[in-house]
């Protein structure tokens, strides 16, 4: 049901919180759907990081931590869900 679904765009979605992530949203995907989008999910919070701090900008500091923390939950949130169904991840 997931496929032909844009799992970067859809990541980014997240991060922007356009999207919430819960366990219903999950049933769309099969196992390999469902590792890909952790992945692309992985690959989002470290391109995240990866960006330069905006020290002294409390606003942007606070966009950034808001960013990091909705895929952070995504990514639990995948975990636990595959770990119930027994998908491996890694």
């Amino acid at each position: 049901m997931a496929t032909g679904r844009n799992l970067k765009g859809l990541a980014s979605d997240i991060a922007e919180g356009f999207v919430v992530v819960n366990p219903i949203i999950l049933k769309a995907f099969d196992a390999e759907q469902l590792k890909l989008f952790h992945v692309t999910l992985q690959r989002k919070q470290n391109e995240m990081r990866a960006q330069p701090f905006p020290y002294g900008q409390i606003d942007l500091i606070r966009k950034r931590n808001l960013r990091l923390q909705r895929v952070y939950n995504a990514i639990s949130l995948i975990k636990n869900y595959a770990r119930e169904r027994r998908i491996i991840l890694i």
